[in-house]
């Protein structure tokens, strides 16, 4: 996809109090460092609790895609409403290609060789082995597990920094793992490890900001590791905004031709 592509501060007793309003029954509670001998119920609720609420976001975000042999920056204008759409244009000065995914189907174009994609996100197992659908990127993107935490099974591993917790009973050719500040309870990174393969992705969290009252990624970096490749992304989200409504417009024109994905 390289064609398209703290205010960490928060008080401390803010978020206590959120959490004791909004949870009465949790029993874990924000701490410099992680609890040991914790329940893992009590710890997936309290994670759970914490995880971005948005229903609608519009943000600028500015993209280095670093691949070991180029460095392209690119910004980019995200909208995106829960369920329902991701929208993405593209541009380096002018713009250069547009993305629009729902839970159904992957439209896009970029203007510089006229091609364009019409299909499903199989192509992303096809072409990365990655079996992700719409709600994992959404969730990706906004910085929520791509699990829900609140179902099945889950192991607590031991770290002297972050809750570290991975699902029981999982794909066997794939493993995620997922990291969490032990002083907001915000994902800190999403491990995802292919056993049988020379292939790992990693989304690391490096802050978030508070944007009415909804926490919002401030920057993600993304590590991908396909075939010996090593690829870096790094999104920094800007002019981040809690619209009341959004639009998606989006149209291929007819004169592009199609791109295959090999």
């Amino acid at each position: 996809m390289n064609r398209i592509l703290n205010i960490r501060v928060i008080i401390i007793l803010t978020i206590v109090s959120f959490i004791l309003n909004g949870c009465k029954s949790l029993r874990v509670l924000p701490n410099k460092g992680p609890l040991k001998n914790i329940k893992i119920k009590e710890l997936t609720k309290a994670l759970s609790s914490s995880e971005p609420k948005l229903s609608l976001l519009r943000s600028r975000i500015k993209v280095k895609f670093d691949d070991g042999n180029r460095v392209q920056p690119l910004v980019v204008n995200l909208r995106m409403e829960k369920d329902k759409a991701i929208w993405l244009s593209a541009k380096m000065i002018i713009p250069i290609a547009k993305l629009l995914i729902t839970p159904e189907r992957v439209l896009f174009y970029e203007k510089f060789q006229k091609k364009s994609f019409e299909g499903d996100l199989t192509f992303l197992k096809d072409y990365l082995g990655i079996n992700f659908s719409y709600k994992n990127i959404e969730n990706l993107l906004i910085g929520k597990s791509v699990i829900d935490i609140k179902k099945g099974k889950w192991e607590l591993i031991q770290n002297p920094k972050f809750y570290v917790i991975s699902p029981r009973n999982i794909d066997k050719q794939l493993r995620p793992i997922f990291f969490f500040d032990p002083s907001t309870f915000m994902i800190k990174e999403q491990r995802f490890i292919f056993k049988s393969s020379n292939k790992s992705l990693i989304v690391h969290y490096d802050d978030f900001q508070k944007i009415d009252g909804k926490m919002v990624p401030s920057k993600i970096t993304i590590f991908l590791n396909y075939n010996g490749k090593n690829i870096e992304i790094t999104l920094e989200y800007s002019r981040a905004e809690i619209p009341n409504n959004l639009t998606f417009p989006f149209k291929i024109p007819s004169e592009y031709s199609p791109i295959e994905f090999k």
